[in-house]
């Protein structure tokens, strides 16, 4: 009896199926099981997608001064050259190794300005807290006070980011002596 019941219950529903609706039904199978897969590689290839960037992040981090120390080194193996020359130096050698020495600063500054590093000059100008230090007043009649009388230390910026603040003397104004 249980033969014939699974028999009925397995034929069943294919017989109340016409075969127009069972071919319909089987092509819609086809298509999720197509759409399936394709969902399937989508999210794999999305997964590699973020492995790969992550690597590419962490490379970009790793390597980031990559450039700038390209730039770098034939300035230092102009300064290698220089020492080497004033330990070899002979008589009226000073005056070229000054010149080589200020090449060597000039092509140093180069390729700090071409990398981004900008310099800040303060003297003069109006003291700003968000780009220079102010380490101590002095007292002047020549500059209005909070101008900045004096830059000890010059200050410098990667594009829009300080990297240090200048190193300033602010004016202020002088104390009137006091009268008896």
């Amino acid at each position: 009896m249980s033969d014939e019941l699974n028999q009925t219950a397995t034929s069943a529903p294919a017989s109340d199926v016409a075969p127009a609706e069972l071919d319909e039904l089987r092509a819609k199978a086809a298509k999720a099981d197509e759409h399936w897969d394709r969902l399937l590689r989508q999210a794999a290839d999305f997964e590699n997608f973020k492995k790969r960037a992550a690597r590419d992040r962490q490379d970009a981090v790793r390597y980031a001064n990559e450039s700038l120390l390209g730039k770098l080194v034939p300035v230092l193996d102009n300064f290698e050259m220089a020492m080497a020359a004033a330990n070899t130096a002979q008589a009226g050698s000073a005056d070229a190794l000054k010149t080589g020495v200020a090449m060597i600063h000039s092509q140093f500054r180069a390729a700090l300005t071409e990398a981004g590093l900008e310099e800040l000059d303060a003297s003069g100008k109006a003291f700003d807290p968000n780009w220079q230090e102010a380490v101590s007043h002095q007292e002047s009649a020549e500059v209005a006070e909070g101008q900045v009388l004096q830059q000890l230390r010059k200050g410098y910026k990667f594009r829009d980011r300080l990297v240090r603040p200048a190193t300033v003397i602010v004016a202020k104004q002088p104390v009137a002596p006091a009268t008896p």
